[in-house]
């Protein structure tokens, strides 16, 4: 019996078979609609996490996220509504507020923090409008931290407000993910 013919037919076909699924799944990802985000599509077919790690303006929150202990959470079926601040948004907080929170004895406030940007459930902007509309121009949701936000518009502009009346505006809305959705943020709320 030759072993080498063996041994090379079974690598062909696993290298076919390897290859034709990887070329599938490309092609399955190159159908979906995708949002750009710190300069990388942003698939629908993935979860929150496996989208913000390749948002290069996202690096500060994925950092609170790992450093929270949120990243299995938010990996789940969900669904979950992301306000998701932007690096820029992270240094505009009060010098070394960041770095404060980041601490592992702070952990309790860092996802207090985190998780006020979450509400759960999957909120279109097109629904947060109608629903402000419905509002005579508010909308309150509870997040996953347990407090409000307060929803208005400006114009076209969803804007976002804390409890503390910090208002961060929705700069890039409905980043869909398979578990939820993405509207990223200008400012970091403040439970």
């Amino acid at each position: 019996m030759n072993y080498s013919k063996i041994t090379t037919a079974a690598l062909a076909l696993t290298l076919t078979f390897g290859l034709g699924n990887q070329l599938s799944a490309q092609k399955m990802m190159q159908k979906e609609k995708t949002v750009m985000v710190g300069g990388a599509a942003m698939y629908p077919s993935k979860n929150i996490v496996e989208n913000a790690v390749n948002s290069k303006d996202h690096t500060t929150l994925v950092a609170a996220v790992k450093a929270a202990g949120l990243v299995e959470t938010l990996q789940s079926k969900g669904p979950f509504t992301v306000f998701a601040p932007t690096n820029e948004a992270f240094a505009k907080l009060p010098a070394g507020t960041v770095e404060t929170v980041l601490k592992p004895e702070n952990k309790a406030m860092l996802t207090s923090i985190l998780t006020y940007h979450v509400v759960p459930g999957r909120i279109s902007s097109k629904e947060l409008a109608a629903w402000i509309k419905k509002g005579n121009g508010k909308y309150m949701a509870k997040t996953v931290q347990g407090e409000d936000l307060t929803f208005w518009m400006k114009g076209k502009n969803i804007y976002v407000s804390d409890m503390k009346g910090n208002k961060a505006k929705v700069t890039i809305a409905d980043v869909n993910q398979s578990n939820g959705v993405i509207h990223v943020i200008d400012t970091v709320l403040m439970p």
